[in-house]
């Protein structure tokens, strides 16, 4: 988990950027850009770190080292205040608006005065942005749906900015002296893709004193409520953390209901109740011949689900979609695990705009037990991301040819790439180069603003190229920062069926791309699916864990997934006309 200081560093690193942008400074934006990425997944309190340790984390020189530094005597940065004093408008939030950005965010702050999201929302109400060059009443209204998406997120966080921390937690008050089980409930046990809080359920011979400890966390700056068997707080965060201890006899049933979601939960009751019973968070109760209510499950949550006629329902399904009719049946699917991921399909290197050499990646992805992993930089037509052309492409796959020799027996490099979809369909590679990659994956990087109906063609134009194996982020969505291209999953289903391309399924987390709804619609129409982490650096490839949790939302199993393949198997199906 990063600690506090690392965000905070992170995000001023990203705010300084922005500025620098702002006025078309080179270079130095992308160098803040990176070490903020590398410190909001570092595990280590910077704060605590000498220079020379500083040094050695990605991204970060000396310069920039000895600003981390510099926050941790004084907890700013005096370049920022500098900054922030010479463009006095709310850049974080401004630029965070689809369509805006460092450049545009200045011009409406230099045009118009605009320097809040409430000046912003003011000035598209009374029309005054379309008059600025660049903009139209076209713009203007595109402008404003961004602007009511971007307020969409307010209150919740990316599942996988707050998972470490919901589990450090749990470790955390499971050590607490008395504690005899304890859980991470809600949303997050469910995986899904944003949170609102954290959930936490407990069994304890003294839970006064886990009580007691919840609220005297690290981190913790605002106290709700704290009882004999439930607390509330707030965390430096922003996020609320709830711990409630239940008695033995009633974990499941509380398992189970804090654990939700409501419809499901509903759903629930409403089978107990046809059958003449009570079901609340503290158990499944049945109706004795003197009138009483009688415990009759609740211990556990699959003595709750057996006892209403169903099989268990592992918490990803549990939405009210149809689970409860296949439970029922007993048809429910085999949920993938992310212990059957045996390598990762999308990830990038020094080559184009990770991080971490070739090597670096392939003994990371080696220590976590993977069979291979496909290398797939970016190409020539992203110039943001320093794609390759023909040439470096070349070079780089002799260089991949020679690890696959040194590192034989460990783990096996795919040559893979991340080809660009052009505006009518065609990709930026030659077929010449993409008949020497193991592995294509084709993705729509520009001109998001198409119709449903010109973005799916488009797609499916690159899909039937031969050497495409797969989609990668089909709908192109950054959770709380760009809404998802149109585009019709369901054409894009049948067409991967009909031409045997893949649809990925993107863990990092501000993609999870494509959603869940998406993947079980997919999934009808007998596509198959890849999971890839996007990663830029090592640490990155721990974001498996969200894809898996993604695509057992999305009832996925084993079969579903090409990379639950050995590296033979895999190969194989990747050869297939």
């Amino acid at each position: 988990m990063a600690h506090n200081a690392n965000k905070e560093i992170a995000r001023l690193f990203r705010l300084i950027a922005m500025y620098l942008r702002s006025q078309d400074i080179a270079f130095k934006p992308q160098a803040y850009e990176r070490a903020a990425q590398s410190l909001d997944l570092f595990d280590q309190d910077v704060s605590d770190m000498g220079l020379r340790d500083l040094e050695q984390i990605p991204g970060v020189g000396k310069a920039l080292a000895l600003k981390i530094q510099e926050f941790a005597k004084t907890r700013t940065i005096k370049e920022f205040e500098k900054l922030k004093k010479r463009f006095p408008f709310d850049m974080e939030s401004l630029a965070a608006v689809e369509g805006i950005g460092p450049k545009t965010a200045y011009k409406l702050y230099k045009k118009l005065g605009i320097k809040t999201i409430q000046d912003l929302r003011k000035a598209l109400t009374q029309h005054a942005v379309q008059s600025l060059p660049g903009f139209g009443e076209k713009s203007e209204r595109k402008l404003f749906a961004h602007l009511q998406f971007s307020q969409q997120a307010n209150g919740r966080f990316l599942l996988g900015s707050v998972y470490d921390q919901a589990q450090n937690i749990q470790r955390l008050l499971a050590g607490v002296p008395g504690v005899e089980r304890l859980i991470v409930a809600g949303s997050i046990r469910r995986m899904k893709e944003t949170v609102r809080d954290m959930d936490f359920l407990a069994v304890s011979r003294n839970p006064k004193r886990l009580m007691d400890a919840c609220i005297a966390m690290p981190g913790v700056v605002e106290v709700y409520g704290a009882g004999n068997t439930k607390s509330s707080v707030r965390l430096e965060s922003g996020i609320d953390v709830d711990v409630r201890a239940v008695p033995e006899k009633s974990w499941g049933a509380a398992l189970n209901y804090f654990t939700g979601s409501k419809e499901h939960n509903i759903a629930l009751r409403e089978l107990a109740i046809e059958k003449g019973w009570k079901l609340n968070e503290y158990g499944l109760y049945r109706r004795t011949a003197n009138g009483e209510w009688r415990m009759i499950a609740g211990k556990t949550e699959q003595e709750l689900y057996e006892k209403l006629g169903l099989d268990y329902i592992e918490p990803e399904m549990r939405e009210n979609i149809g689970e409860l009719e296949l439970a029922r049946t007993g048809k429910l699917p085999r949920l993938i695990s992310v212990s059957d991921i045996k390598g990762d399909l999308q990830m990038h290197t020094d080559w184009s705009d990770g991080e971490a050499t070739i090597e670096q990646m392939a003994r990371a992805a080696a220590r976590k037990g993977y069979e291979y992993i496909a290398i797939t930089d970016h190409t020539k037509s992203l110039g943001i991301a320093r794609g390759m052309d023909e040439k470096t492409i070349r070079r780089q796959f002799a260089a991949i040819d020679a690890l696959n020799k040194k590192l034989q027996g460990t783990i096996r490099i795919l040559k893979g790439l991340e080809v660009n979809i052009l505006k009518n369909g065609t990709l930026d590679i030659s077929d010449a180069v993409l008949a020497k990659a193991d592995f294509v994956g084709a993705s729509v990087h520009s001109a998001f603003a198409m119709s449903e109906r010109d973005m799916t063609g488009r797609i499916m134009r690159a899909m039937e190229n031969r050497h495409v194996h797969v989609v990668f982020h089909p709908t192109g969505r950054l959770l709380f920062e760009r809404q998802a291209y149109e585009v019709d999953i369901e054409e894009l289903a049948r067409c991967a069926a009909r031409t045997h391309t893949m649809l990925e399924i993107n863990a990092f987390p501000n993609r999870l791309d494509l959603n869940d709804s998406n993947i079980r619609l997919a999934k009808k129409h007998h596509a198959l699916f890849s999971l890839g982490t996007d990663s830029h650096n090592a640490r990155h490839l721990d974001a498996m864990l969200f894809g898996a949790g993604q695509a057992r939302r999305g009832w996925c199993e084993k079969r579903d997934v090409a990379n639950t393949h050995s590296c033979s198997a895999l190969l194989a199906l990747l050869k297939q006309p």
